[in-house]
């Protein structure tokens, strides 16, 4: 399959990131399943956001199984050649894909009309007013619309690409390569940008061993004086620094991972719904269902339909 990597000028090195896991999958199967190339509009050296340059080929009339665009840390200008090469070439390309904000280009290609799409969440608004048919989700790591695929944040685009492989050689290829690049887990599509050790965040180390403690240790029950015991402090001292730190409640936060985690059970297992909330630590479905609705506006339920056979393991 013959992948093409559309750099603009200004583009974000992190990309080769995300399509190494090409090279990963060739690695793997003993052969070479994909062929990559890296195209610009005219060919040449095109200079990167850190001032890397990289050769690049002319994006032509070629045929390519699937198109990658790749752009930098703010809104691209696309070029009218580089707009009409991009129409052009997505009427005979499997699939179109774009990397973070490469997401704005495939708009201005016509690309994203009645479409579901994602982008960085900081620029998600930005981009559903620019591209009112589009339908911006900007609560997912990518979106697979048909031919057209989107992707959060740069590190993102490695989910997405992980994602093409698996739609064209199955989980097991998936997951190998994932594990061959040492990611963290093979995040689905539908999986939240958002973190909420990130939304959490604190630089009072003792909090933090608290919120690691409760992460690693969610089947359990996690009182207060578990996690004070694991943040070396008495229930009272832990409880008031971990509301100055944090600004809630430690039941709220040891709640909120228990969402997050059971969310991604949702998404990428076909375990039981009853067995997800005990896994987490909720006592029945039920409680688990009152948290996601509270918590993320939805139950657990439409959560699983929502993800799709994609975001299976």
């Amino acid at each position: 399959m013959k992948i093409g990597l559309v750099l603009c000028p200004g583009f974000q090195p992190v990309c080769f990131g995300a399509v190494a896991a090409f090279d990963v999958a060739n690695k793997q199967a003993g052969k070479k399943l994909y062929d990559m190339r890296v195209l610009s509009e005219g060919g040449g050296l095109v200079a990167s956001s850190s001032a890397l340059q990289v050769m690049t080929e002319a994006f032509d009339d070629a045929p390519y199984d699937t198109l990658i665009v790749a752009a930098g840390l703010e809104i691209p200008t696309s070029s009218p050649g580089l707009v009409r090469l991009l129409r052009a070439a997505a009427g005979d390309a499997r699939r179109v894909a774009a990397i973070c904000l490469g997401s704005f280009i495939l708009g201005d290609a016509g690309l994203l009309n009645g479409r579901r799409a994602t982008t960085h969440w900081r620029y998600a608004q930005t981009l559903q007013e620019r591209f009112p048919s589009c339908q911006v989700e900007m609560d997912k790591i990518y979106i697979a619309d048909g031919p057209i695929w989107t992707s959060a944040g740069m590190t993102a685009g490695t989910d997405l690409v992980v994602g093409l492989i698996e739609r064209d050689h199955g989980v097991e290829v998936a997951r190998s390569v994932a594990k061959g690049m040492v990611m963290y887990h093979r995040r689905s599509g539908g999986q939240s940008q958002h973190s909420t050790l990130l939304d959490l965040g604190t630089n009072e180390d003792r909090v933090q061993r608290a919120l690691n403690f409760a992460r690693q240790n969610l089947a359990q029950s996690l009182t207060i004086e578990d996690l004070a015991e694991a943040a070396c402090l008495s229930p009272r001292q832990f409880t008031r620094l971990f509301r100055a730190e944090t600004g809630t409640t430690p039941a709220k936060a040891v709640e909120a991972l228990r969402v997050e985690a059971a969310k991604l059970m949702l998404e990428q297992s076909r375990l039981p719904i009853e067995v997800i909330a005990r896994e987490v630590g909720f006592a029945n479905r039920e409680r688990m269902r009152l948290a996601f609705a509270r918590l993320l506006g939805e139950v657990p339920r439409a959560i699983r339909n929502d993800a799709g056979p994609l975001a299976a393991l």
